[in-house]
């Protein structure tokens, strides 16, 4: 990898920080792309969302939540769950429905958790992680604990009506989440800008009262820089924050979208902007060699012993479903 000068730029560049963001960036791109594979090898029964070229945001962000600090994601929330620790072993298998997967491969692609590192959940339904994520907040705050919440959204979430609950529920009440924009610019295969009225994202959420800033989410370090004073201040007992990271998705909206509703020549031009690449352009030559190649290794690895993994056996499909109660008599 070599050096654009780039560096130069940031003389007090925390190298050996820097490499552990493009270690990880390169595991989730690599994860993605096995997720992908599997959906090519027809043992993928769903979609898959990929988190191609928004890495630099999951990264950036939870370098600085701890393994108790609490994660709310999306459909596109693989990146989001390894970056918050997860193993990609267990998650892979969860995307194939196997047994030993993250949720016991019930929930597959868009409901990923792993409680035991923070992350609360991936969800399908665009937005609704917002309001959850000021629940989980509330509850934080009446144990008298010191967790942060951090919440991940799309730019289409924040035309839907639980954006406006849950960030006014986290102000009113001065609650310890962060919620985080993740705008690529299209809310599936809509450009945002063409159904969003006034000034967007960021300026909605200074109008609840939020502290909002905007920032480049295709550099790692920015996103690490603005992503450490949020979260010290709302681990502090300062309230809510608001922090809008711009991307582009390099991929269509699923694996299986050609991404037609966007010019070839977009894409090539933001493709220059790819996270990975700008951190790796600020490293001298022979750093971060192998980093690529490890990740791959690493979920190739995974794939294949997902992929060799039995599925659950029948029982458990009535294992972890509510049965108290019936709902017919105890509605009325």
């Amino acid at each position: 990898m070599t050096s654009s000068g780039a560096g130069a730029r940031r003389p007090n560049l925390d190298r050996a920080r820097l490499l552990a963001h493009l270690a990880q960036m390169w595991r989730i791109r690599a994860f993605e792309e096995q997720a992908l594979h599997g959906l090519d090898d027809k043992i993928v029964l769903g979609a898959i969302h990929p988190y191609i070229g928004q890495e630099a945001i999951a990264v950036g962000i939870c370098a600085h939540l701890r393994r108790d600090d609490l994660l709310l994601s999306t459909h596109r929330g693989h990146g989001h769950t390894l970056a918050k620790g997860a193993e990609p072993l267990p998650m892979m298998r969860e995307l194939f429905g196997r047994e030993g997967g993250s949720c016991g491969g019930k929930g597959g692609s868009m409901h990923i958790a792993d409680f035991q590192v923070g992350m609360l959940g991936a969800n399908g339904v665009v937005a609704a992680n917002i309001v959850i994520a000021a629940g989980a907040a509330h509850a934080v705050k009446l144990k008298g604990g010191d967790q942060v919440v951090c919440c991940l959204f799309g730019d289409g979430a924040i035309n839907r009506g639980p954006f406006l609950e849950g960030l006014n529920w986290a102000k009113v009440f001065n609650l310890p989440v962060l919620f985080v924009c993740e705008d690529n610019g299209f809310a599936a295969t809509t450009r945002t800008k063409s159904m969003t009225g006034g000034d967007g994202p960021s300026a909605r959420a200074r109008a609840i009262g939020l502290a909002a800033e905007e920032v480049d989410g295709n550099d790692v370090l920015a996103v690490d820089a603005a992503a450490g004073d949020m979260i010290a201040a709302i681990r502090a007992g300062g309230g809510p924050r608001f922090l809008h990271a711009h991307t582009y998705r390099l991929s269509g909206h699923t694996g299986s979208d050609p991404a037609l509703y966007r010019p070839k020549e977009e894409v090539e031009a933001r493709r220059q902007e790819d996270p990975i690449t700008r951190a790796a352009a600020l490293l001298a030559d022979g750093e971060g060699v192998g980093l690529r190649e490890a990740a791959v290794a690493e979920m190739k690895q995974a794939y294949d012993t997902a992929k060799a993994t039995g599925f659950p056996p029948a029982a458990d499909a009535f294992r972890d479903v509510q049965d108290a109660g019936d709902p017919r008599r105890e509605a009325f």
